[in-house]
């Protein structure tokens, strides 16, 4: 069973973080920049949250506020629950589904070790069938 460790170690653990009291504009700004759906809120050297594009849509746009006037600590997701790279892929996708989500912090302890997407799940999955077809194939071949 694939592990949240072994996403990590595929994307890598990079995270773009910014500050809560960034304009949310800039933060949109810095998603497109780095093509990317969400970023990290850091305060003061800590995980505080995480801006995802979905918190924008639904927190500035269609409660008609301003991008430049609202700030990311006013729309950031807080209360997300977070992975430990030793959890199971399936947990990581029991936990998205359940909750709505997209974006989930992994911590190793009290230290931030990267952020698992959606896609990052579904891409790890994809490689894991790919991987079962594989063994499937060449047992199949050495049997005939």
């Amino acid at each position: 069973m694939r592990k949240v460790s072994d996403i990590l170690r595929t994307k890598g653990n990079k995270t773009v973080n910014i500050s809560p009291g960034t304009p949310v504009i800039d933060a949109l700004r810095l998603m497109d920049e780095n093509n990317i759906g969400s970023v990290v809120v850091v305060n003061e050297g800590r995980y505080a949250g995480i801006l995802t594009e979905r918190d924008y849509s639904r927190k500035v746009i269609l409660k008609g506020k301003s991008s430049a006037d609202t700030t990311v600590a006013d729309i950031m997701s807080t209360e997300l629950p977070v992975l430990a790279p030793s959890d199971s892929i399936d947990r990581c996708m029991q936990l998205m589904s359940d909750k709505h989500i997209r974006y989930l912090p992994v911590f190793d302890g009290t230290e931030l070790s990267g952020i698992i997407s959606m896609s990052d799940v579904v891409n790890a999955i994809i490689a894991t069938q790919q991987e079962t077809i594989s063994h499937l194939e060449n047992y199949i071949s050495s049997a005939v």
